[in-house]
């Protein structure tokens, strides 16, 4: 066989940013195009190295297809090729969530585009119960992982318990029956195979050798580290000195660099934590806004945790105190953007050098399989709650003896909204039409609701 050319970082550059555009769908879509383009198309590394790398990004909180470009662009290029492959890949996403954003403040209330959006809310609505459907049956293998999923959901849904103290229990539960050697938890999680050409490791540019770069040096590991803590948490710090713990750019920035460290389990699963903490607690968006919100991260390139953009910038945009509320808004988004993203750089750059060890370490591998499954709960819990606010124009709260849930009115249903969502949900799973073309059905019909006016 031919010996590949090994690709320049300029080379490498023009391939993340077709990536960055082309990444729809959601992580299993993105996940799937770069190994159509990575492994299929340029051979940079094989089926193998490709799973080896992916299987660690699941075991961090974040987006685990951007941290797989982070990875495989250090593996490719060093450091800059992580960084280079790594902005490229939400660059679209950030620029297209912005400007969704200011056209959302000026004319989210015009007739038109509050109807497109009234249509995309049931095709998210549906897309959501296809992923609860499709993470449970490959995490749900017995009936302990159904069990935990369980107890996730009623812990979420029926008495408000936060979604980090989930992870962590359903975490240290995987952990502790791994060490007791329980039979449930003896399976442990990662993928299987991406796409339907497999490429061996030997018959790639990077070959089955280990490069150089990438074997552990404690003193660039210590460099890196102290450079992203520095962009990462030096911001927070200040704004939390400058404005007090009390204003909403230190808010943003304290909520979302938590997030940046807990939420494991994938966009859906972060989205119920957001959708519990923005909404209910913080007050920044509504429910209907949320949704709004999540729909644009599905049609925008990048992944779908981009909706957190959103979501500081409707904030932001709110409690904008002295500062013009656009100008307030576009710099609460950025700041969401630059706290949720940073930290999956260091992440990479200071564990993957470690990535054998993570690998082949079986108890973490159950805890993640744990974790999943809990997950799946949380998800199961977003289903929920977005139903009852798009079907529903009254909800009542139920409170007392520790229960924090709500409960619908039956006589608010809002037919159009529950015929909408009908009909996506039979474009998903009776008719397998795919993502974009749900949203887009959704949207036309939500745009001929809107013009018959019976919204």
């Amino acid at each position: 066989m031919r010996k590949l050319d090994y690709p320049t970082l300029g080379e490498a550059t023009k391939v993340w940013a077709r990536i960055g555009l082309l990444s729809f769908g959601g992580p299993a879509g993105q996940i799937a195009l770069m190994h159509q383009i990575l492994v299929e198309e340029r051979k940079w590394l094989g089926e193998k190295r490709f799973l080896h790398a992916l299987n660690y990004c699941v075991l961090l909180p974040g987006p685990e297809a951007q941290q797989l470009a982070v990875y495989i662009g250090w593996l490719m290029h060093r450091t800059l090729g992580g960084v280079v492959a790594g902005v490229l890949f939400v660059l679209p996403g950030i620029v297209a969530i912005m400007a969704l954003s200011w056209i959302y403040a000026f004319w989210g209330n015009v007739g038109i585009v509050e109807a497109l959006f009234f249509g995309l809310k049931a095709a998210v609505l549906a897309i959501v119960v296809q992923a609860v459907i499709r993470i449970g049956k490959r995490a749900l293998k017995n009936s302990a992982m159904i069990a935990i999923a369980m107890v996730a959901f009623i812990a979420i849904f029926a008495f408000g318990v936060p979604f980090p103290l989930i992870v962590l229990s359903a975490g240290l539960i995987g952990y502790i029956a791994a060490r007791a050697d329980i039979a449930a938890f003896r399976d442990g999680g990662g993928h299987g195979k991406i796409g339907s050409v497999q490429v061996a490791d030997a018959d790639t540019v990077l070959g089955e050798e280990t490069p150089e770069h990438t074997r552990v040096n404690r003193h660039w590991a210590f460099r890196v580290s102290v450079i992203l803590l520095t962009l990462w948490l030096l911001p927070v710090a200040a704004l939390f000195l400058a404005l007090g713990p009390a204003n909403v750019f230190s808010q943003i920035a304290g909520f979302f660099s938590v997030m940046a460290v807990v939420t494991f389990g994938g966009a859906y699963a972060v989205l119920a934590y957001v959708a519990q903490e923005a909404v209910q607690n913080f007050g920044w968006l509504a429910p209907g806004e949320m949704l709004d919100g999540l729909s644009m991260a599905e049609t925008t390139p990048g992944p779908l945790i981009m909706v957190t953009q959103f979501v500081g910038f409707m904030g932001a945009l709110r409690e904008a105190g002295t500062l013009p509320p656009l100008i307030s808004a576009t710099l609460g988004g950025l700041l969401t953007t630059w706290v949720t993203f940073t930290p999956c750089f260091l992440w990479i750059f200071l564990g993957a050098p470690f990535i054998e060890r993570l690998r082949d370490n079986h108890h973490l591998t159950v805890a993640l399989s744990a974790i999943t499954a809990a997950v799946v709960g949380v998800i199961l819990n977003l289903a929920v709650w977005f139903g009852l606010h798009v079907v529903f124009a009254k909800l009542y709260p139920v409170t007392g003896f520790g229960l924090d849930f709500v409960v619908p009115e039956l006589a608010s249903v809002n037919g159009a909204a529950a015929a909408l969502t009908l009909l996506a949900l039979l474009a998903v799973f009776w008719f397998r039409i795919g993502t974009t073309k749900v949203l887009g059905l959704c949207a036309v019909f939500g745009v001929i609701f809107g013009q018959a006016d019976i919204l």
